[in-house]
C-alpha cells in the first residue's frame, strides 16, 4: 500500500530517518486488540508484536503503540510473518483517558489523529455535561475537536439542543447529522481529507458505527439497536481500527466508553480552561487571584450566577472536573499518595477512638 493513504508525509518521513539506517521499515498501527496489532506498510498489512527492547523500556501503557501511531519494524521474510515493532516515532498528538481500575495508568485511544468527533445522540444519550469532559481530553491531546449531534431523525426539538450545546462548546464547530439517513454527512468533508486523520468518540449506541458504514459506503462494523428508555447500546466495537475512506482521509473509530476518567496528562488544566474559557475570563475579574469561587467577597465568577449570566450547573462541572484532574495528577505523585494513606490511617484511628468512646 502507499502509505500516503494512510496519512504519512514529509514529517513522518523526517522522524523515521534515523531508523532507515537500521534496515526498519515505516508502518501504521491500523488495529490493536489487547497486545496484538495490525500495521499496514508499503509491502503490505502485517501482524504485529513488540520487539523485547520496546516492551521493556516502556515505563508506563502509554509507551507502547496505539491505533493511529506510525512505528519502525522489522519484517520477516515470510510474507505472512509479522511485523516486529522496535520503536514508536514521536506522536504529534494522542487523545488520551485514564485507565480503568486503581492503577494510576494513561490509556491511548488514538494517536496522530487531527480531529476528534466527539459523537452524541439527540435522544436521551444527550448530555452537556459529558461532552466538556470529552472537550477537555480533546483539546489537551492537540487534537482539534468537533461535536456530532446524531440522530436528528429522531428528535423534534433538534435546535434546542443544539444551542445548548453551543453554549458549552466554545469555538468548537457542531453538526447536526444523521448517521441513518445521511442528513448533514456532507458537512463533515473538510475535516475529512487526503492526508488528515479523524478520530470518532462518543458512548455506546450513539452512533459511530452507523457513521463509519456510512462515510465508507459500505457496512463493516456491526450495529445493534439501543434500549428504548434510556437509548444505552452495547458495545458493538470491540477494539480500535483505522479505516481508509473512499474519497480520502482515515477515520478511527473507537468502543463506546461508558465511563471516561480524565488524564493526569492534563494537570496541567490547559485543556480545562479552553472548555471553560468563559469562566476563566471571569476568575480573572475576582478580587482575590487564589479566589476559590466559594465564600470570597468580589468573586466575579459568583455574582456572574447570581446575575443569570453564567450557568451554576457549568460551574459546578467545572469545579468536579478540576478535583478530579487535582486528584489524578496526585496519584502520579509518590509522595502525595504517601501523604494520603497517612491521613487515611489518622482517620481510620479516629473513628475506631470516637466508636470506642461512644460504647463506655
Amino acid at each position: 500500500m502507499d502509505l500516503h493513504l494512510v496519512g504519512w508525509n514529509a514529517h513522518w518521513r523526517d522522524l523515521f530517518e534515523p531508523y532507515a539506517s537500521q534496515y526498519l521499515t515505516p508502518g501504521r498501527v491500523v488495529a490493536e486488540h489487547r497486545d496484538a496489532y495490525r500495521i499496514e506498510t508499503e509491502h503490505g498489512e502485517r501482524a504485529g508484536a513488540l520487539a523485547g527492547r520496546l516492551r521493556h523500556r516502556a515505563t508506563r501503557r502509554a509507551d507502547l503503540p496505539a491505533v493511529g501511531d506510525f512505528v519502525a519494524v522489522r519484517l520477516t521474510d515470510d510474507a505472512a510473518g509479522p511485523a516486529i515493532v522496535f520503536a514508536v516515532l514521536p506522536r504529534r498528538t494522542a487523545f488520551v483517558r485514564r485507565a480503568a481500575g486503581d492503577r494510576p495508568d494513561d490509556q491511548v485511544i488514538a494517536a496522530n489523529v487531527d480531529t476528534v468527533f466527539v459523537m452524541l445522540g439527540l435522544d436521551h444519550d444527550f448530555n452537556v455535561r459529558r461532552v466538556e469532559r470529552y472537550l477537555a481530553a480533546v483539546w489537551e491531546s492537540g487534537a482539534r475537536p468537533v461535536v456530532l449531534l446524531n440522530k436528528s431523525d429522531l428528535c423534534d426539538g433538534v435546535a434546542a439542543r443544539a444551542e445548548a450545546l453551543q453554549r458549552v462548546a466554545l469555538g468548537v464547530g457542531v453538526h447536526v447529522i444523521s448517521a441513518l439517513t445521511a442528513d448533514g454527512i456532507d458537512t463533515l468533508r473538510p475535516y475529512l481529507q487526503e492526508g488528515l486523520t479523524a478520530g470518532v468518540v462518543g458512548s455506546s449506541g450513539v452512533g459511530k458505527s452507523t457513521l463509519l458504514n456510512r462515510l465508507l459506503g459500505r457496512d463493516v462494523q456491526a450495529t445493534n439497536g439501543v434500549r428504548e428508555h434510556d437509548s444505552r447500546g452495547r458495545h458493538t466495537t470491540t477494539h480500535r481500527e483505522l479505516f481508509v475512506l473512499p474519497g480520502g482521509g482515515v477515520v478511527i473509530d473507537t468502543p463506546g466508553m461508558r465511563e471516561f476518567k480524565l488524564s493526569s496528562a492534563l494537570s496541567d488544566v490547559e485543556g480545562l480552561e479552553s472548555v471553560f474559557a468563559d469562566i476563566e475570563a471571569l476568575a480573572g475579574q475576582c478580587r482575590f487571584a487564589d479566589c476559590a469561587h466559594r465564600l470570597e467577597p468580589g468573586c466575579a465568577v459568583r455574582e456572574a450566577v447570581a446575575r443569570g449570566q453564567l450557568d451554576a450547573d457549568r460551574l459546578s462541572s467545572y469545579e468536579k472536573l478540576l478535583k478530579e484532574l487535582r486528584y489524578e495528577a496526585s496519584r502520579d505523585d509518590p509522595s502525595a499518595a504517601r501523604e494520603r494513606k497517612r491521613q487515611g490511617r489518622i482517620g481510620s484511628k479516629e473513628i475506631k477512638r470516637m466508636f470506642r468512646e461512644g460504647k463506655r
